[in-house]
């Protein structure tokens, strides 16, 4: 049986059983105002007649057609979602502000055997866009050189010293900044006066003033009209690789050699795309689709060696790029050799494939020891200030510490973000930001849905609390003087405050349909894995299975806790709530006493020794009244 609709499971009754001629609004499911999570669970809203038509038209199932309509897409674009092509949906990307200007002048680079220097950044984003870059232009007959900063002393973006290293070393006269650049004026104005053309090539939020520059190549420059700001930086790095390559076409440069087939690339650009995070929505969609049938093929030695050493021995999803790959070629940029990622992504010897995916996966490793400590750093000073409890704590969750390692704060930022359910920032002090003192702090932010806090982090250097600072709406970086720590929490935690206020933001958890522990079977995920990839933008779909009865509930891993629920007929359905042991979450699920639970969660497959199974990922739960 499949899942059904959550039609009297809500409180108040769902609008639509009254009136179906428009999509109705979110209802309260089951009551639960506020979960272990501290969410308010609701009913994804979706108009019944349109799922009705959905049926009809496209002669899909009731499950397939409710999580359709409940991710707003039209009658019209099925075809396009479910199968989605750079045919129909990769822009012209002469579109773009400076885009043929920049084009040009790379073309103009390789066919005069110019060194072209990519500056990137040590993220996934940033080394999948320079791994591209240097792919298509040796492909292509040029030469390039690549600098990957190191987080530590060098920080983010573009720095003087490195830009012009790479004329001094290299003899680049040419320099394209990748997932970084938008913002650094003072930088690339020292590269212009020393006689380096600079093209940027990113997708952080801008602001009125660009830098100068021979081409600024972003789709979030307030005078671009082209659209597509949703793109990660690798993605539109893959634009600049079509457009020069159409440049290069357009003036005869293939006549004698071949001609590169950019599609073979695609892998590079699916995982950078998943990894930042970013809206998996339309010319995201089809790039991530399309790049995950290229990594497949396993024809990137360095892809297919760090799958391996992760134990990806199946096809590769979303999931695996997001939460399996990504962490790793990261490791390199937060505790490691920050060109790891890019030397791996680039390499034609298998041997160093191997011992580059090892040496990342034993950075993975490292990081992951740093990581639990900071976070359990975090969490301390946090509820201590809090009390104990989330509602006592400013709009936003800011911690921060001495000697913290920058290179996990991003991720601790994002486990607070899941844990407290608001924006939250971590600021690491101790000469972490380059300059051999601890009176600056480097500190990264991720927020929820609905609140740019690239915006706000930006505003904050406008009014002179940081030192530097940007990013785009969910993540941002910054540098501030401990003096102004102070000053520029409380700047934060107003800003935040007004606009969930305004936009009535609320903790919230949206489920796609109610679940019977007997419906999870192996057909369902594999319908539901049709809809995919998941991710920003088009979320995985989620259930809600009222009154659960647990049969077993224990510990397992580091800080999992590991259950079973009980089948209306014979068996179980294993389920798993990751992280959780020291949650309310788990808590309930250990403690649960034979009293039924509502548990919310998404279906997953579990292969463990050779076996199959259904699992249920809870991600929250309430007991029952």
């Amino acid at each position: 049986m499949c899942p059904s609709s959550l039609k009297g499971a809500e409180a108040p009754p769902n609008p639509a059983s009254r009136d179906d001629s428009a999509r109705a609004p979110a209802a309260r499911v089951l009551g639960v105002e506020r979960s272990l999570t501290g969410r308010t669970w609701l009913e994804r809203p979706v108009d019944p007649r349109a799922v009705q038509v959905l049926c009809q038209r496209w002669e899909l199932s009731e499950l397939t057609a409710r999580v359709l309509a409940g991710r707003g897409v039209d009658l019209d674009d099925v075809p396009g979602f479910l199968a989605p092509t750079l045919r129909d949906l990769l822009p012209d990307p002469d579109r773009f502000l400076d885009m043929l200007a920049g084009a040009e002048r790379l073309a103009g680079a390789i066919m005069q055997n110019e060194c072209i220097g990519i500056f990137g950044d040590y993220d996934v984003d940033g080394a999948t866009s320079s791994a591209l870059l240097a792919r298509f232009i040796a492909a292509a007959g040029g030469r390039s050189a690549v600098h990957i900063p190191d987080r530590i002393k060098e920080g983010y973006g573009p720095n003087r010293e490195a830009m012009l290293g790479l004329r001094e070393r290299h003899g680049a006269s040419v320099v394209v900044t990748v997932d970084c650049g938008t913002l650094a004026f003072e930088h690339l104005a020292a590269a212009r006066d020393a006689g380096i053309d600079v093209v940027v090539v990113d997708h952080h939020t801008a602001e009125a003033e660009l830098p100068q520059a021979q081409a600024v190549i972003n789709p979030n420059r307030l005078d671009e009209t082209a659209g597509h700001g949703q793109m990660a930086a690798v993605g539109v790095t893959f634009l600049v690789v079509v457009a020069v390559n159409r440049v290069l076409r357009g003036a005869g440069w293939y006549k004698s050699r071949p001609e590169p087939d950019l599609m073979q690339w695609l892998d590079l650009v699916a995982l950078g795309t998943v990894c930042d995070v970013v809206p998996l929505t339309g010319i995201n969609r089809a790039l991530v689709t399309q790049g995950l049938k290229v990594m497949a093929g396993r024809r990137n030695l360095g892809l297919r060696a760090l799958a391996d050493v992760a134990g990806v021995d199946e096809t590769p999803t979303a999931y695996h790029l997001g939460f399996v790959m990504g962490p790793r070629v990261n490791a390199g940029g937060r505790v490691g050799e920050s060109d790891l990622g890019y030397r791996l992504m680039t390499t034609e010897h298998e041997d160093e494939a191997w011992h580059l995916a090892r040496k990342l996966d034993g950075f993975n490793r490292e990081r992951q020891a740093i990581e639990a400590e900071v976070l359990a750093g975090s969490i301390g000073q946090l509820e201590d200030l809090g009390g104990g409890s989330p509602n006592a704590m400013g709009s936003v969750a800011l911690a921060h510490g001495e000697g913290w390692h920058p290179g996990v704060i991003g991720i601790v930022a994002s486990r607070l973000r899941e844990r407290y359910n608001r924006p939250a920032c971590v600021v690491a002090f101790g000469g972490a930001a380059g300059d051999g003192s601890g009176d600056f702090g480097v500190g990264s932010g991720r927020s929820v849905k609905g609140v740019d806090l690239g915006s706000a982090i930006i505003a904050a250097r406008q009014a002179g609390l940081i030192v530097k600072g940007g990013g785009h709406a969910m993540a941002a970086g910054f540098t501030v003087a401990r003096e102004k720590l102070s000053d520029f929490q409380a700047f934060l935690d107003e800003r935040v405050a007004v606009h969930m206020a305004e936009s009535g933001i609320q903790p919230t958890l949206y489920l796609d349909g109610g679940l019977r522990p007997d419906a999870a079977t192996e057909e369902l995920v594999e319908e539901i894995a049709k809809l995919g990839p998941f991710g920003s933008g088009n979320p995985e779909p989620r259930f809600v299975m009222p009154h659960a009865q647990l049969t077993f509930a224990d510990r397992v891993g580091e800080n999992h806790v590991k259950c079973a629920v009980a089948k209306d007929g014979k068996g179980s359905l294993g389920g798993i709530a990751f992280r959780a042991l020291d949650s309310d979450l788990g808590a309930a699920l250990l403690n649960h006493g034979g009293r039924p639970l509502h548990l919310a969660g998404r279906l997953r497959l579990n292969k463990w020794n050779g076996r199959t199974t259904v699992q249920f990922q809870i991600e929250d739960a309430q007991p029952t009244d």
